[in-house]
């Protein structure tokens, strides 16, 4: 016999005591000691703070104090100022929709004073004296300090016992508030910050130009590794530094991103910056880069998340594009280019190296289709590779150049059939030929086939599968891009989708997955980058066939004019799958090798 379910007893609706309230909302705004570290700095930085100092013990979880030296707040306000929903920065919708302070909300004291214990002392520069105010007990008694305000915090959690036992070891509660302080730091260079530990100060950033500070907070290694980029666009401009792909680290540990100088993280940014870095990263590795982006505020909604740590954009599609744009330009130039003086010109009736072997170059036409491409590429290596070696007395010809003429200095040798050896100014210069030719040819074939169509192969058996409801509507709101893709997905019955073309120069994939990374994408970003790194998935795969294969015989003109094309090739330094190209070996390195001056 099935036993009886028993109703369960109806409860009243009642409205809920403010502390309770306060402590839900805290839930949200206060996850960790790091989390009332950002709060308070925020508001000490909306009072116009030149100097903050951040005081923990027990990696915060014991007491924090945040000292500044800002506006202060009038006595008469400090009760007002624990209330919930109580602020100065705003007071109508207009305000809101055009927030430029770091906080708005009203929420921050209120959360942090009913889950552990909170004092703050206040003086405004026409006040005598400043005054103390106990949170628990709304107590108010005049105290000691100069213009600016102090807020203590005791016992975080104490209100709370679950909520503490999630909390780290002190270690690791200090180090994710030195990183808050830190993100405060990289945006903030007219102001100096200060973090104390158990009374010994383990991080400082004194005052300093936006450069300085940059070096002062994530080292010279990090600036030495990295490039400056720019971008302005109507409303929108785009400043920091994206870190070089050799420099990526295998977490993403140091990426920062801010809109009008808050620290945010947002999955749209993440991509837009991942997408530049597509072709020339490794395996998982992560990049490194701080991004500052200004955007008129009414552009932006800051007011998504109690945390303000997210937020969403009028126009997500143009900051996307101009975030990738923006990291594109600044890692486009190789360091090849770089490395040394100008590339010497040479009159194109003189023998020389530069003039000894192009790849063929791509048909002047407004584009190039994929089998054309293929059959240009596809072919045995360019006839000036294949043929016999030139005489001689031609290389003998050409004017000896100095090492420093070029870059990449002059092929010396080739090794092993696998490298290049060359001389520059700095020393030594090993290029891997297949990694750096295949980016030759990647970059060119992108240029020919700019604006062209992905060729289709007809599946002989269309592969089905069981799809989600947004994938089947996805297919079908986006057909003319999947064909622009080179598939053909629609819909077999109410919860399968039939894949019936693929992408010709992709045969032997996994067609399921394909068809499906490319409706996820397709429902998350815009249309235009997903066909744009569709082609250029495509294009790598055939620049890798047709690039100049291991264990070919070079000749010493072929290795020359092969190093000139780096030099004027975007992104030369890694091949497309990201390994790196060339090497540079200075002669302080060769004489360390070799003992040398000891």
């Amino acid at each position: 016999m099935n036993a009886v379910l028993s109703r369960p007893a109806r409860r009243p609706i009642r409205e809920l005591p403010d502390e309770l309230v306060s402590q839900i909302a805290a839930g949200e705004v206060v996850e960790r000691p790091a989390s009332v570290v950002r709060e308070l700095v925020d508001n000490a930085l909306d009072a116009g703070a030149r100097e903050v100092a951040v005081r923990l013990t027990g990696g915060g979880i014991r007491s924090i104090l945040v000292e500044d030296d800002g506006l202060g707040i009038p006595a008469a306000e400090l009760p007002l100022a624990l209330r919930r929903h109580a602020t100065s920065k705003i007071a109508s919708l207009d305000e809101l929709e055009s927030v430029a302070t770091m906080g708005f909300r009203g929420e921050a004291l209120a959360a942090i004073a009913s889950v552990a214990e909170l004092t703050i002392a206040s003086r405004t520069a026409d006040a005598a004296h400043a005054q103390r105010l106990e949170a628990r007990s709304g107590e108010l008694a005049p105290a000691a300090r100069a213009v600016g305000t102090s807020v203590e915090v005791r016992e975080l959690f104490f209100a709370t016992p679950a909520r503490r036992k999630f909390l780290k070891s002190e270690a690791t509660e200090l180090a994710h508030c030195i990183e808050a302080v830190r993100r405060h730091a990289l945006t903030r260079p007219d102001v100096g910050f200060a973090v104390w530990h158990e009374g010994k100060l383990v991080q400082q950033w004194r005052r300093a130009e936006p450069a300085q500070r940059l070096r002062d907070v994530l080292d010279d290694e990090f600036v030495a590794g990295s490039r400056e980029l720019t971008l302005t666009i109507g409303p929108l401009r785009i400043h920091g530094r994206a870190g070089l792909p050799e420099t990526a680290r295998a977490r993403a540990d140091q990426q920062y991103v801010y809109v009008n100088g808050r620290y945010v993280r947002d999955r749209l940014i993440a991509h837009g910056v991942r997408s530049a870095y597509e072709d020339v990263l490794h395996g998982a590795r992560q990049p490194s880069y701080v991004l500052f982006i200004d955007i008129a505020p009414d552009r932006v909604d800051v007011n998504v998340h109690p945390t303000k740590i997210e937020v969403r954009f009028r126009d997500a599609r143009e900051v996307h594009q101009a975030v990738r744009r923006a990291v594109e330009s600044a890692l486009g130039a190789s360091r090849a280019a770089e490395a040394g003086a100008e590339v010497p010109e040479v009159p194109s009736d003189t023998p020389g190296p530069a003039a000894a072997w192009r790849p063929p170059a791509a048909p002047q036409q407004a584009s190039l289709g994929l089998a054309q491409a293929a059959l240009l590429y596809a072919q045995e290596p360019p006839p000036a590779w294949a043929g016999p070696a030139a005489p001689a007395a031609a290389p003998a010809a050409a004017p000896v150049a100095d090492p420093g003429d070029w870059p990449l200095g002059r092929a010396l040798a080739q090794l092993g059939g696998v490298y290049i050896l060359a001389e520059n100014r700095q020393g030594l210069v090993i290029v891997d030929m297949h990694a750096a030719h295949e980016r030759i040819v990647y970059e060119r074939l992108k240029a020919a086939l700019a604006g062209g169509v992905i060729e289709a192969q007809p599946l002989l058996i269309p592969a089905s599968f069981a799809a989600t409801p947004q994938e089947i509507a996805t297919a079908e709101q986006n057909e003319a891009t999947l064909r622009a893709l080179g598939l053909d997905v629609a819909p077999l019955s109410a919860g399968t989708l039939a894949v019936r073309s693929r992408p010709a120069a992709l045969a032997g994939g996994d067609v399921v997955e394909l068809a499906r990374g490319v409706l996820a994408e397709l429902a998350q970003y815009d249309a235009s980058s997903v066909i744009q790194r569709a082609q250029h998935e495509i294009l790598a795969t055939m620049a890798c066939h047709g690039a100049v294969r291991a264990n070919r015989q070079l000749t010493q003109a072929e290795m020359n004019a092969l190093l000139r094309d780096m030099e004027a090739t975007d992104r030369a330094d890694q091949c497309n799958h990201g390994r790196p190209t060339w090497r540079q070996l200075t002669m302080k390195d060769l004489d360390t090798l070799f003992w040398r001056g000891r």
